[in-house]
């Protein structure tokens, strides 16, 4: 059983290296229900996740190129962007990798989240200069819709407002409202 999840690990690494364009279907760790797609567009260095998941549906794109995530998420009716950072987003091969591994073997699972947070207000809407910087495929998510800038930050005390993007099952984006204490 080893050196078959050692020859899938080896193809996974291989075929993430030469595939153009690959679709995988994203199942839920526990019911194994399909929750969404992933699409990796390797020659633009793009990854396109759409989760349909009822009220937690949400679409998001990864843009190496650019260096940026974002995450419309539907229940919000927003679009919030990130700056990749190395350190928390694994790079576009890794992904691919996870992926195939995870389709491949069914028990991969990565509890992996990045906690993100943005403050309420302070949205505004994309301009020109804005999508130069964060390139036409999330100006084709985010156009029309409020952005919220996001920063990381560790998981709250309190994670009920807090809403779920990402990739399931293999890299989790939790956004959360940066909460403004006023002084009495």
């Amino acid at each position: 059983m080893k050196t078959l999840a050692a020859i899938l690990i080896f193809l996974g690494v291989l075929w993430a290296q030469t595939s153009a364009l690959d679709t995988f279907v994203l199942r839920d760790p526990v019911s194994n229900y399909v929750t969404g797609t992933m699409t990796i567009h390797s020659e633009e260095h793009i990854v396109d996740v759409h989760v349909r998941s009822g009220v937690y549906s949400s679409d998001t794109i990864f843009d190496y190129t650019h260096g940026y995530i974002a995450t419309r998420l539907f229940s919000r009716n927003a679009c919030f962007i990130m700056k990749i950072k190395k350190d928390l987003i694994p790079e576009l091969r890794e992904i691919g990798r996870l992926a195939f591994e995870r389709q491949t073997m069914k028990d991969v699972y990565s509890p992996n989240n990045v906690w993100a947070q943005f403050q309420s207000g302070s949205s505004w809407l994309g301009r020109l200069k804005d999508w130069i910087l964060y390139g036409k495929y999330i100006e084709n998510l985010c156009t029309g819709l409020p952005l919220y800038q996001l920063v990381s930050t560790q998981p709250p005390m309190n994670v009920d407002g807090c809403a779920s993007a990402g990739i399931p099952s293999i890299l989790g984006l939790k956004i959360c409202e940066e909460l403004i204490t006023t002084g009495s």
